[in-house]
């Protein structure tokens, strides 16, 4: 595979499509699908893609993804969006699907049941003892107070490990937000042994073609997208395709900071070895 910093600055990722936007579907996002689809129209956009989220066997507190007959709806919706808008604007259906160590198998069969444009992978909820799970994406306080008691580097090693599994034993088309274990724990660091990790999760992406979201809700949070620009450059080193999204939990979200990615990319290759 070529690596990426071979090719021109301009052409390392296409910001013209979101790939990675939600809706009031999962249940902590804002607005009807079709609002985003204005959005993403008003914006110029030439491709929108919902990746609403599935997760299986989790022991949380609340539901924060779709059951069975919501996925039916949002795809009859996607159908009828797509007969509406579909000559002005892509509009891809997809999953977010989040990783169980418990129940891969569960998975896979899920994602046969439906056609998707695309799938995405992720992994949110940790197991604890007692079989509860925390949530490693939320700011809310009874998870990142759990977080923090179980010490930043078992998290992250619990977190890598997980997402080399999902890669190994799942099919997806990209890797949504790699390094979401740092996203609200400022305790956190990637150390060389979690980068051997995230170099073996790579490796596995590398050979079955996933690509690496630049997921850009970083940007209000940390003024960089996800993943950071050490996690960026070794994909770029290895050839990893770049998929950019917005992680839109609201209309106006999607497609943001779009035009700040390739400059962005454009430095960070610049910081590999010829």
């Amino acid at each position: 595979m070529e690596p990426l910093k071979q090719r021109p600055a301009a052409s390392l990722i296409d910001t013209g499509m979101d790939g990675h936007v939600h809706s009031r579907l999962c249940g902590h996002a804002e607005g009807e699908m079709e609002e985003y689809v204005l959005a993403a129209l008003e914006k110029g956009l030439s491709g929108l893609t919902f990746l609403e989220h599935f997760e299986t066997g989790i022991n949380y507190f609340e539901k924060t993804w779709l059951d069975e007959a919501e996925f039916a709806y949002y795809q009859e919706e996607l159908e009828r969006l797509r007969a509406k808008y579909g000559d002005r604007i892509y509009l891809g259906v997809g999953v977010e699907t989040g990783y169980n160590p418990d129940y891969p198998e569960r998975i896979a069969a899920f994602l046969k049941s439906f056609s998707w444009d695309r799938v995405g992978l992720s992994y949110h909820y940790l197991k604890l003892e007692g079989g509860r799970h925390v949530n490693v994406v939320s700011r809310k306080a009874s998870n990142t107070e759990l977080l923090s008691r179980r010490g930043a580097d078992e998290v992250i090693n619990m977190y890598l490990s997980g997402l080399l599994e999902a890669v190994t034993l799942l099919d997806a088309d990209v890797v949504c937000h790699l390094d979401a274990a740092m996203r609200h724990n400022p305790e956190a660091a990637f150390g060389q042994s979690h980068f051997d990790r995230i170099r073996d999760i790579f490796d596995v992406m590398a050979v079955k073609e996933m690509a690496l979201e630049i997921n850009t809700s970083g940007y209000p949070l940390r003024g960089k997208p996800y993943p950071g620009p050490d996690i960026l450059k070794l994909a770029m080193e290895m050839g990893i395709r770049l998929a950019p999204g917005s992680d839109a939990h609201q209309p106006g979200d999607v497609g943001r900071y779009f035009a700040r990615l390739p400059d962005y990319l454009a430095e960070t290759s610049d910081l590999i070895q010829p």
